[in-house]
């Protein structure tokens, strides 16, 4: 599972390596947090948890521009 961090595949599904690690912490809290897993944990820790999700497009990143924009 975390060969798949290797592969460009996952940066280009999310839009760059710098908005999948911002998703796949934000997941990681949330999961950490007591959120359900969309997929079957199986074993997997938080981070194989939040890569799958990924892979299977069940999780994506809203990012608000406006939000990087603020205080310029």
């Amino acid at each position: 599972m975390i060969e798949a961090l290797k592969s460009e595949e996952i940066v280009n599904k999310v839009g760059g390596r710098f908005k999948l690690c911002v998703l796949i912490q934000r997941r990681i809290v949330q999961l950490m947090d007591g959120a359900r897993p969309l997929v079957a944990r199986e074993g997997r820790s938080d981070l194989e948890i939040a890569i799958e999700e990924i892979m299977q497009d069940k999780i994506t990143l809203d990012w608000d521009e406006s939000v990087m924009l603020k205080g310029q």
